[in-house]
């Protein structure tokens, strides 16, 4: 069964190949096209940016926005939780606009299949093999930054972080120290509504399926990142429109932004990943989320006190 899946996996990635060389010049034009256009527009609102290349939803579109109206000195990003990088939040920059970057994903298959990719040798490209920790991500990127990515006297100042872990990752970027992204990205849980600041509880070994078989419990709520990024000196500036993803900008560099909250700019997920206890796709309604896992825990990010799901959300 390995070789099987192991021949299946040769011949995905040769046809991918294939098909990427042939079409990725046409969508990276189109994208450049969609972005040149909305850095003169007036947004109101981040989904008015979107477009989507190479990202899950129109990541890429509020992205090249964002950059449009800032200054970076060091087009660096780090980006982990990327499986095998064909879907992402920084392929298009890596592309479009020629920064460079690390991911880092858990995967050894994964890791494998992104540095066989021709991006890996046309542009400047870092891929890592690491389970990510608290004890061991800034390690991960102190080792990256040593490598000469870093501008002298820019140390920590790079252009963009994405968190999507799909577990730990508040935990994470409260634990990231050694860099100053003027962008940060987070994947939040929607299904935690838009008000209580809640996570998972921080578990070193966190894997989602393994928590529980329905993929819904993960990461943490919307306020919940909105309140570490308020600690870490950022403003939250919208969310994706499909309500997965909030974007932060440094409050030095954030005055071209609509400044937002929580509780008027929180997204419900589009995303009907959840799983049945065979694995099968349960399509579930954002309302039917929370009860499934309502015997599980979380934390009030704030006072640290753990409570169950049931008791939080009165379920």
């Amino acid at each position: 069964m390995a070789r099987i899946r192991s021949v299946l996996k040769y011949y995905y990635h040769k046809l991918y190949q294939k098909f990427h060389y042939d079409t990725f010049k046409v969508l990276v034009n189109i994208g450049r096209m969609q972005a040149e256009a909305n850095a003169s527009k007036n947004i109101e609102r981040l989904e008015q940016a979107e477009f989507q290349v190479f990202s899950q939803r129109g990541e890429d579109g509020i992205l090249q926005y964002i950059i449009s109206k800032i200054e970076i000195p060091n087009k660096i990003f780090i980006e982990f939780g990327v499986e095998n990088y064909t879907e992402s939040n920084t392929r298009f920059l890596l592309i479009n606009n020629n920064w460079s970057g690390l991911v880092i994903d858990g995967d050894k298959d994964n890791i494998r299949f992104i540095r066989s990719d021709y991006i890996y040798w046309k542009y400047d490209l870092t891929a890592m093999h690491s389970f990510i920790r608290k004890d061991n991500i800034n390690r991960l990127i102190g080792r990256f930054l040593q490598s000469g990515n870093m501008h002298r006297g820019l140390a920590g100042d790079i252009g963009l972080l994405s968190v999507d872990i799909d577990g730990n990752d508040y935990w994470i970027w409260e634990a990231i120290d050694t860099i100053r992204p003027r962008i940060v990205v987070c994947e939040y849980n929607s299904a935690f509504g838009s008000t209580l600041k809640v996570s998972i509880p921080y578990a070193p070994d966190f894997y989602r399926t393994a928590a529980h078989y329905s993929n819904l419990y993960f990461g943490a709520s919307l306020a919940a990142f909105c309140h570490l990024a308020e600690q870490k000196g950022y403003d939250f500036i919208g969310t994706a429109g499909a309500g997965v993803n909030a974007f932060f900008v440094r409050k030095d560099l954030s005055d071209p932004f609509k400044k937002c909250s929580p509780g008027t700019d929180f997204r419900e997920s589009a995303n009907r990943d959840s799983r049945t206890k065979k694995g099968r796709n349960s399509f579930l309604p954002h309302a039917e989320r929370l009860p499934l896992i309502r015997d599980l825990p979380l934390v009030d990010v704030v006072t640290g006190e753990s409570y169950l799901i049931k008791d939080l959300y009165k379920l």
